[in-house]
């Protein structure tokens, strides 16, 4: 299956569900995103990196690459390999002298040791297909141009009762919450999207 390369684009917190983070990866030269839930830990540990913050005393992913980096394994990349009841799983792709192996990993763990590390980020286009979200060019940006990561909070509002609206009114819906970065709400829009598609 042929790759296709993500980046971190932004990472966002709902302010009324309490531990609730979304990791938004992109599509590099492309307008697709894949929102990840994440927790909290996980994404202080992802968001360290990104502004390149040095903590007085290591993070436990920045213990794992100082293990790494002693003992002289290297990581590659990232592989988030598969998709299964709205869990992501992935891979670490490492190598040691000659060997290279594949090492099972949390999403969220990856992320933040491909930060880390500087190493790219693959997924699969049937991952792309079933959990991503098309995002309209917005104003303007090109494909390709890279967004810088930001740290955003955003409140959610009141609910909207998604079962109660049509496609495309919740087509619609999706679009106007992706303008406003509101990802948690765009993953729970896709969602149902989704259920309808499959019936």
């Amino acid at each position: 299956m042929r790759k296709i390369e993500l980046e971190i684009v932004a990472l966002s917190h709902s302010i009324t569900q309490t531990h609730s983070y979304a990791v938004v990866l992109g599509e590099v030269n492309g307008l697709r995103r894949l929102p990840i839930v994440i927790g909290g830990f996980e994404a202080q540990a992802i968001a360290v990196a990104l502004e390149k913050m040095q903590p007085s005393r290591p993070l436990t992913h920045d213990l794992m690459k100082n293990f790494m980096t002693a003992f002289n394994i290297e990581l590659h990349e990232v592989i988030i390999s598969n998709l299964q009841e709205g869990i992501f799983y992935s891979k670490l792709i490492c190598s040691n002298n000659d060997d290279t192996i594949e090492i099972d990993s949390r999403t969220s763990d990856a992320l933040a040791l491909a930060v880390r590390f500087g190493c790219p980020i693959y997924t699969y286009e049937n991952i792309l297909n079933s959990a991503g979200i098309l995002l309209d060019d917005p104003a303007g940006k090109k494909a390709g141009k890279p967004v810088t990561p930001t740290i955003s909070e955003h409140e959610k509002g009141a609910e909207d009762d998604l079962k109660a609206l049509n496609l495309d009114e919740l087509n619609t819906l999706l679009q106007e919450v992706l303008e406003q970065e509101d990802y948690i709400r765009a993953i729970a829009i896709r969602d149902e999207i989704n259920s309808r598609k499959s019936k």
